[in-house]
């Protein structure tokens, strides 16, 4: 019974994970058009389930984050009740925020409901302060760098093509590049992020396919030109959108590697512990329950994706397909560099900064302050909501397994 009640809880995390996070790589192409709700929904499930298969990690790092040591707790009943609060505070707090609307960090939610249960089980002594600390100021570093990216991103686009007199002939030369450069990040991120390949051999990888990318890209752009009726800033609208369906849906794979732990890590602990009595600092995560994470994901994101998706992609601001690839890019590469320098950034808090850097290029009327100031109310609450949830759900759970 307690390892069936560790599955649902592991699949509630993983349905609201993926309807809450698919704001991070569809809302953008929704709100812009690219893509239609339906056509994102299909899309982003397909692609988080074989994103979490395929290379979620099958070995992760227990669910404390750092926050707890799980050296420090002798007994296993202990640990096994601190999982299933610290899983149980994170699902609840992730479905109430995308029944809200709101997009929040589940990585910040995790690490709330981890140190909820450390402090009530061990104390306030039982938390790394100085961690927590870290993990948390992304909400303020994470919306920064993506915000100020984006803005000069779509400033450039705005200067170097749509004020151009020319704005076809324009695309039509810079498109190429931009496409080489698109793809030099993607692959760079999944050799860096998801495959844990060196940086040399990530640059190296990440350039030759970029070299090749750029030429195809020439190639396609000539070849859609020659086919295509439209003119001036319809084509640039319309090359704009195929970039940014492709950013897109690597954003979607990416999350489905990186992000699946975050449901699986905690169910991977419980099942650990029920069949070993202990636990190390690292686990083995059998591909079944990866694949149950992916399912999950992938049911989230269908049924209750469209909620938060339309936040981010509608409410805040009006996007098209120039604005919305500012958006996508610009994420791609804050978590990128992020990635290379250490920083531990929050997507989703990058995303909204993103979306908020391109309406204010636009002028600061062209953005919805009211959405903006519950979005940022809601990540203010995400720790200690869940922490506290996390906290209470121990002392119970304690009691009764």
């Amino acid at each position: 019974m307690l390892l069936a009640f560790a599955f649902v809880t592991g699949m509630g995390m993983a349905f609201a994970i993926g309807a809450n996070d698919v704001a991070n790589s569809m809302a953008t192409a929704v709100g812009a058009k690219a893509i239609t709700p339906k056509q994102a929904v299909i899309i982003a499930a397909i692609l988080e389930f074989l994103g979490a298969v395929l290379f979620g990690a099958h070995v992760t790092s227990t669910i404390t984050k750092g926050i707890v040591d799980p050296g420090t707790v002798s007994n296993p009943n202990v640990l096994l009740c601190g999982a299933f609060a610290a899983l149980v505070s994170s699902a609840v707090w992730i479905l109430a925020a995308t029944l809200w609307g709101m997009p929040v960090s589940t990585t910040h939610s995790i690490v709330g409901g981890m140190a909820g249960f450390g402090i009530a089980a061990m104390g306030w002594n039982a938390v790394n302060w100085l961690k927590l600390l870290m993990i948390t100021s992304t909400w303020i570093l994470s919306p920064l760098a993506g915000g100020a990216l984006s803005y000069l991103v779509f400033k450039m686009i705005s200067l170097l093509i749509l004020r151009q007199s020319s704005p076809e002939l324009k695309v039509k030369r810079y498109a190429p590049f931009i496409a080489g450069t698109i793809v030099f990040i993607i692959v760079y991120l999944f050799s860096l992020k998801t495959l844990h390949h060196s940086q040399s051999v990530s640059i190296v990888w990440s350039l030759l396919i970029a070299v090749i990318g750029t030429f195809v890209s020439r190639y396609l752009v000539k070849r859609w030109s020659e086919k295509s009726n439209l003119r001036q800033y319809d084509f640039v609208e319309y090359l704009f959108r195929k970039l940014q369906i492709m950013t897109s849906c690597y954003v979607s794979f990416s999350h489905g590697a990186n992000d699946v732990a975050n449901a699986i890590g905690p169910l991977a602990v419980i099942y650990w512990v029920m069949q070993n009595g202990s636990v190390g600092s690292h686990v083995t995560v059998p591909l079944w329950i990866l694949g149950l994470g992916g399912i999950g994901i992938s049911l989230g994101v269908s049924f209750l994706g469209y909620r938060v998706m339309k936040t981010v992609g509608e409410d805040l601001t009006s996007l098209n397909n120039t604005r919305g690839f500012s958006i996508d890019f610009s994420t791609a590469t804050t978590v990128l560099v992020s990635s290379v320098l250490g920083m531990p950034v929050s997507t989703t808090h990058v995303v909204v900064g993103s979306v908020v850097g391109v309406g204010m290029a636009r002028g600061i009327e062209v953005v919805n302050i009211k959405v903006l100031k519950t979005i940022v109310t809601s990540w203010l609450l995400t720790v200690p909501l869940a922490a506290l949830l996390s906290a209470v759900l121990f002392s119970v759970f304690i009691r009764i397994i």
